[in-house]
């Protein structure tokens, strides 16, 4: 009796660091695929990052991303934000000019209050596929 005891418990504890060192993997592999076309996590709901595209060619890609995705629920485009609701997730974009060549764009989702940072990177990463295969 005692032996199927530890046996559970040496069962629980291997599937616990089987799960362990799969979602930490998981994590670097979601990131990797930002990263791949020049985003970054900012914090655990943003993803981030600059192109030199023209801000009214990335305002345009991150706008048809948002309606094909989502319900956009206010956009301006003299302040460079669109929020939308995507994947149940409240996703804020922001483009913002920040030299003369390049312009940032920044996702934010949160699903309820907690981060959303698969959908802020599915959403980034359309967008700038958008960009590359033109509009």
């Amino acid at each position: 009796m005692k032996a199927k005891k530890v046996l559970g418990q040496v069962l629980f504890i291997a599937v616990l660091m089987l799960m362990s060192v799969s979602l930490n993997g998981c994590i670097y592999f979601i990131l990797g695929g930002v990263a791949a076309v020049g985003g970054y996590a900012v914090s655990p709901d943003t993803i981030q990052g600059e192109t030199d595209k023209e801000y009214s060619d990335v305002w345009d890609a991150a706008l048809q991303v948002a309606n094909v995705m989502g319900k956009v629920d206010f956009k301006s485009d003299k302040i460079g934000e669109i929020s939308a609701l995507i994947s149940g997730a409240k996703v804020k974009i922001s483009i913002t000019q920040i030299t003369h060549s390049f312009v940032r764009i920044k996702v934010k989702a949160r699903k309820s209050f907690f981060p959303s940072i698969s959908t802020a990177q599915d959403v980034y990463v359309k967008i700038m596929r958008q960009l590359d295969e033109g509009l």
